[in-house]
């Protein structure tokens, strides 16, 4: 196991526990206790995790990890996810995207179709096959490359856990656009609060974004479902549809169907 695979199965750990044992947390993971303690002291450099003695607790109560190490957690179900929101996407649609894994994944699925169409490169008078609004710095990233998709990337303040741009700059750009599709990353789905995340301004930007389509897609895999985060980003009545995996409870389906949001599993 390598150094990164140690410390995503690390920082997993803390996120579903709160705390870290050293000598459970090597039993676990299936490395020495001084390979653990090491490894601790490193990501409490990085600001990832507070060390005491005999292990690590996590920053605050509503722990985050950081993008770069939450892209291996259910990656094949967030891939299937992605390619079937795709598949809701019409060409020469403008689709909004806010930052996570899951949302990633759903621009590089965007990209693969359009590039699947095997179309003639764009040039500058050319309609383009998709506009792509997003506030997540690595999406805008991947897709700028792609030139049959238009990408406009809003302005706002970095937010390094998860790349998005938030605040009064970003909510400026959102205010003066409209989205056929709006295509949402969440930490958390209630039946009885609705979609939610983890930041307050990440929340509120996801809102607006909402707000701006005519139709809101939800992007989540099972582990989502059910699961409360600090902050709420719009009620279920706000949704037409949720895609998610085959993990999701058939009852939560019911649940979700009678209020208005269809439910695609994959």
């Amino acid at each position: 196991m390598s150094k990164h695979e140690r410390w995503n199965a690390l920082l997993e750990l803390l996120a579903a526990d709160g705390r870290l044992d050293v000598e459970e947390a090597a039993s676990t993971v299936g490395v020495s206790a001084a390979t653990i303690r090491r490894d601790l002291d490193e990501l409490a450099e990085q600001q990832m995790l507070v060390r005491t003695r005999g292990g690590a607790v996590a920053h605050g109560v509503s722990f985050e990890l950081p993008l770069r190490y939450k892209s291996s957690r259910n990656a094949s179900e967030k891939q299937r996810i992605a390619a079937a929101v795709a598949d809701l996407i019409d060409e020469g649609a403008v689709v909004g995207l806010n930052g996570g894994t899951t949302t990633t994944e759903v621009g590089r699925a965007l990209a693969l179709r359009v590039a699947g169409g095997r179309q003639p490169e764009r040039s500058s008078g050319d309609a383009p096959r998709l506009t792509v609004v997003t506030n997540a710095l690595n999406i805008a990233g991947e897709l700028t490359v792609r030139q049959q998709i238009k990408i406009v990337l809003t302005g706002g303040v970095a937010r390094p856990q998860t790349y998005e741009l938030v605040g009064p700059l970003t909510a400026g750009v959102l205010h003066q656009i409209a989205l056929d599709v709006a295509v949402l990353g969440v930490d958390g789905i209630d039946p009885r609060l609705g979609v939610m995340t983890h930041q307050e301004d990440e929340a509120s930007i996801s809102r607006l974004f909402a707000e701006r389509a005519q139709r809101v897609v939800v992007a989540a895999d099972s582990s989502k479902i059910g699961r409360r985060a600090f902050a709420r980003i719009c009620d279920l009545s706000a949704l037409d549809v949720l895609v998610t995996d085959k993990g999701i409870p058939a009852d939560t389906v019911d649940r979700l169907t009678d209020a208005g949001v269809k439910v695609i599993t994959v």
